[in-house]
């Protein structure tokens, strides 16, 4: 795994628990002529009038924090078949299975989690796994659908790191293989490492959150973290989780272009 410094790379399980100013446009020039204005006062003439201020372009960001710990859902639900269909997701039921989250427990201890899809630009809980908005980039979409494959697994420190394949995965080690699920990332990343990695900022659908001891990601409007904190079923390992009320004390990066 990479552990250059296990210490201050990996989260242990104890700790893992733009405003765009706008400027006036230029002002409209009086006519050549030294003619009226056409949006100033009669009578004037040789005179400039400042224009409005151009209107600021607003850049769609998901949220990142939220008052509710509630994740519930109960619109519809697709899923993306091998073929490449999006068809009604039918979840399948054991008998005598109970699941605390209203959701099917065969979708989260599968060896292979469905590809959910659910309407509009943000990710839905459902079953314990995250569906990726339809009105999301691809690669959103492969962000959460990757993620879904090591929800359950256990908290293992280093986890991820020396393989992406592994038993378990801690907290950079998660955050690191849902990157990888969408080819944003060849190699793992540690806690640090993520506190420079990408662009600063919020990132319009992927966020990142980092300091020297933890890690974690918002992905449209869905929580990926190894730990429990502001998630009120209390388990560890890595999970799709509510937004927490607040990110403070934590780098803030995003994947170029997401």
């Amino acid at each position: 795994m990479r552990v250059r410094t296990l210490s201050a790379s990996f989260c242990s399980a104890a700790i893992c628990s733009a405003a765009i100013a706008a400027t006036g446009a230029s002002s409209a020039l009086a006519a050549s002529t030294g003619g009226v204005l056409a949006s100033g006062p009669t009578g004037r003439t040789g005179a400039t009038a400042p224009s409005a201020p151009a209107p600021v372009a607003r850049i769609h960001t998901a949220p990142v924090t939220s008052r509710s710990s509630s994740v519930a859902y109960t619109g519809p639900v697709f899923a993306k078949t091998a073929t490449g269909q999006i068809v009604p997701y039918q979840p399948l039921v054991t008998v005598g299975q109970i699941s605390s989250t209203g959701g099917s427990p065969v979708g989260v201890t599968a060896d292979t989690k469905p590809e959910l899809l659910v309407p509009g630009s943000r990710a839905r809980y459902v079953g314990g796994l995250a569906a990726a908005p339809m009105s999301v980039p691809a690669a959103v979409q492969q962000i959460i659908w990757a993620g879904n494959q090591i929800v359950g697994l256990p908290y293992i420190f280093g986890g991820g790191h020396a393989s992406f394949i592994s038993p378990g995965y801690d907290c950079s080690g998660t955050v690191s293989f849902a990157l990888h699920g969408a080819n944003l990332l060849a190699s793992s990343e540690d806690s640090s490492e993520f506190m420079v990695w990408g662009s600063h900022g919020l990132g319009r659908w992927v966020t990142i959150f980092a300091n020297g001891g933890h890690a974690y990601m918002t992905v449209a409007g869905l929580r990926l973290d190894t730990s429990a904190a502001d998630d009120p079923t209390n388990q560890q390992g890595p999970r799709w989780r509510p937004l927490r009320p607040g990110n403070e004390g934590f780098t803030v990066r995003h994947p170029l272009g997401f």
